[in-house]
């Protein structure tokens, strides 16, 4: 069968991957390694959650990044945003059977789970059995009611938000469905000159938001996904990251280490994040920027002081080794 995917070229890619960082920087300031990141985990093929407040513009970046993508029917791709609250119900995301007065049968009315992109508002709010309703779609793209399977849209993107676990009201996520976020991230506070900028220009970047244009089709960001899988990785860092993810296995300060799974969602993450730096290949630096937004949630350590200081050790460990081996791309 003949393969219609366009040959990769890294030039070209870059330029796609600028252009819809420009556009979404129309519409929110400051904080371009998050939007760098949320679309590390677009390209490959993951999920993302944000730990953090109100207001610091979450749900600005989820809609501008839909609105810049051309979907199928020539309009912006599907934006869905489910508000997570204590009363939801499975059948709220995935959608329910209804009986037909005509023609005296049950049809499926789909749920808002069946979109480009998933605004999972607050998602820690409702209980444990809605949260697990996202587990089939988010791993494997698609939803099963009784004996039939809906599949999901190619381009599937879930964008969780959580408030801090602390707060009142809250449900902690499970250890399984924090293992399909491919990255756990805190957005935070712009820096105090951004957010000046922000306060003088505010009627301006409110008109931003309004008017965000489609910058790449669908079948591009389907094609910038396909050129990840293919985007070089030393064994060697093959290897640190399997060192990475024994050694968490290994001491006696984690409950629980990492799995294998997100040994190959790092190896993944690598790939896409080299691709949005404008490489063909990965590097030590990317292994150093990301392994602990992939890696950290999955991880049950004795005290939340230890993940910072742990997280830092094995990289530094491999980081070293690296360096001694001098690997060239």
């Amino acid at each position: 069968m003949q393969n219609n995917t366009p040959e990769f070229n890294i030039q070209d890619t870059q330029e796609k991957i600028k252009k819809l960082i420009r556009n979404i920087e129309k519409a929110i300031k400051g904080n371009r390694l998050q939007t760098e990141l949320i679309l590390t985990t677009l390209f490959a093929k993951g999920h993302i959650l944000i730990e953090d407040n109100p207001g610091t513009g979450k749900t600005i970046l989820s809609k501008t990044l839909a609105r810049s993508i051309t979907g199928a029917d020539h309009h912006a791709a599907d934006f869905k945003r489910i508000q997570f609250t204590p009363d939801l119900l499975p059948m709220d995301l995935i959608g329910s059977y209804i009986f037909n007065d005509q023609t005296k049968e049950f049809i499926f009315k789909k749920g808002p789970l069946f979109c480009n992109v998933l605004l999972a508002d607050e998602i820690n709010r409702a209980s444990p059995k809605v949260q697990s309703a996202l587990l089939e779609c988010m791993a494997e793209n698609q939803i099963t009611i009784g004996d039939m399977t809906f599949p999901l849209e190619k381009m599937f993107f879930t964008i969780a938000t959580q408030n801090p676990v602390e707060m009142e009201g809250t449900y902690p996520l499970p250890t399984a469905q924090l293992d399909r976020f491919f990255m756990k991230i805190h957005f935070g506070y712009v820096d105090e000159e951004t957010e000046l900028s922000i306060y003088n220009e505010y009627l301006a970047i409110e008109e931003s938001q309004a008017h965000v244009d489609e910058v790449l089709t669908m079948n591009e960001i389907l094609q910038l996904q396909e050129y990840a899988k293919n985007i070089f990785i030393h064994p060697e860092i093959v290897r640190s990251v399997k060192n990475m993810i024994v050694a968490t296995r290994n001491n006696p300060d984690i409950v629980l280490g990492a799995s294998t799974r997100s040994g190959i969602t790092l190896i993944k993450c690598l790939k896409a994040y080299a691709m949005i730096k404008g490489r063909d290949f990965v590097n030590e630096d990317d292994l150093q920027q990301i392994s602990s937004y992939v890696l950290n949630h999955r991880i049950i350590y004795r005290s939340k002081e230890l993940s910072k200081i742990l997280s830092d050790k094995f990289l530094e460990i491999e980081l070293e080794r690296l360096g001694k081996l001098s690997i060239n791309a």
